[in-house]
């Protein structure tokens, strides 16, 4: 909240101001995500309990799961995120666009192919 309040003097008005902040909260994600990400992998490798370790390849893997997460699991990060942003989020591709900081036309294309690639993956179970 506080990058929102200080960066407020720094938005230009050339983007709708919901992109703006969505492009904030975005980043700020992806930061706490990485950060979380080093200190996971940190604490694995300094971790030799063979207990916790029994534990974790118990733990249900993404695939097992129901929802969303079950199908996302098959496009790379990106792709996932644009997806998101539209289903969950209901952003225009141009909003998209914005926050991913990548062109119009290229998010429209990756999002079509992830499309394309999550309806093959559910046609060859759908078959089975």
């Amino acid at each position: 909240m506080l990058k929102v309040l200080y960066g407020l003097k720094n938005f230009e008005g050339k983007s709708k101001f919901k992109t703006w902040l969505y492009s904030i909260t975005y980043n700020e994600c992806i930061t706490q995500y990485r950060k979380e990400r080093r200190k996971r992998r940190l604490m694995d490798a300094l971790s030799l309990d063979p207990l916790e370790e029994a534990s974790e390849e118990k733990a249900p893997k993404p695939e097992e799961k129901g929802g969303l997460d079950r199908w996302l699991v098959h496009v790379n990060p990106i792709d996932r995120e644009i997806l998101v942003l539209r289903f969950v989020a209901e952003l225009e591709f141009q909003e998209i666009a914005d926050i991913m900081h990548m062109g119009l036309s290229a998010t429209k294309m990756r999002y079509k192919r992830a499309l394309d690639k999550l309806r093959e993956k559910f046609a060859g179970i759908a078959e089975t």
